[in-house]
């Protein structure tokens, strides 16, 4: 990729624009690209169903592979780790989208619209990149809500990542609560294997990031995962962060925003070290409302 590409790169243009947290100022392209040029670690967070958010990750990944080139490890919220297989034949081309998606059980292990996230991998197979399936099987995460980390049989705890951290940070603990209360799970489980439950599915994530990168001194990281995976650098973020060693991150919370904000809310300043601000409901391109097909909920 040469610098030219990086230019077509705009962030204020189609209903983007970015500010950093720490100084809560808005940032240029030029400050993105220096960002995620320095950054050993980038976190991109996403509403599943929004492809603009899904363009803004794509942004992020041309701009590390513009300063990275190949050594570069993709991770997908979207994919359980037991399809590592199946991503790496994929990622190879050794076999075709519609095997890869059937294979996968795409519709089923996701139910998202696989077009929202095909331009990220098809920039990892022209690229050679390597993409990592990062989740935990979702029954042994639902299962954890139910009974608790100790309710696990013996062979589901051989799946899980050493060192669980329950998170403390207080911001977060409310995130979760307010969703827990809010929704059907209050009647269902106890919070605290909720929260055992939101642990392990973070730190399963952060695990296989840290994993690759702390085998492939060589190469650089960049996470595909909801914004709720991201908030207050609590989920994945915190997780890779206390399984690697002097690596530089940056993690980016996509929020939809019908204008660029002169002063974006205090709140949502806390949430990542940069907020990317999208307009959901504007149109990008003739191409990408094309793409979007209705989402399987």
């Amino acid at each position: 990729m040469t610098n030219s590409n990086s230019e077509q790169i705009k962030t204020n243009d189609q209903g983007y624009c970015l500010f950093k947290t720490t100084s809560q100022k808005k940032i240029s392209l030029k400050d993105l690209e220096k960002t995620i040029a320095l950054s050993d670690v980038v976190y991109v967070g996403e509403s599943h169903d929004q492809i603009k958010d899904h363009m803004a990750q794509l942004k992020a990944l041309e701009l590390l592979y513009l300063a990275k080139g190949k050594n570069i490890a993709v991770g997908f919220e979207m994919l359980n780790f037991t399809l590592q297989p199946i991503l790496n034949d994929y990622a190879k081309g050794k076999i075709s989208e519609d095997e890869f998606l059937e294979k996968a059980n795409w519709e089923k292990e996701w139910g998202f619209d696989f077009n929202l996230y095909k331009p990220l991998f098809d920039f990892i197979k022209e690229k050679k990149l390597k993409a990592l399936a990062l989740n935990m099987p979702k029954r042994i995460i639902a299962q954890i809500a139910r009974v608790g980390l100790e309710g696990l049989n013996p062979e589901d705890r051989k799946l899980l990542p050493e060192n669980i951290h329950i998170s403390t940070n207080e911001k977060y603990r409310d995130y979760l609560k307010a969703s827990f209360e809010n929704g059907p799970m209050s009647e269902m489980f106890k919070f605290e294997n909720y929260l055992a439950s939101m642990a392990t599915w973070n730190e399963a994530m952060g695990a296989k990031m840290a994993d690759f990168l702390n085998e492939n001194k060589k190469y650089s990281g960049l996470v595909i995962a909801g914004n709720g995976h991201m908030i207050y650098n609590a989920g994945i973020p915190f997780s890779v962060k206390t399984r690697t060693k002097k690596l530089k991150h940056s993690s980016f919370y996509t929020e939809d925003a019908l204008t660029c904000p002169d002063t974006p809310k205090e709140e949502i300043m806390q949430y990542a070290d940069f907020i990317w601000f999208i307009n959901h409901k504007k149109v990008q391109s003739k191409e990408a409302e094309d793409n979007k097909k209705p989402i399987n909920n």
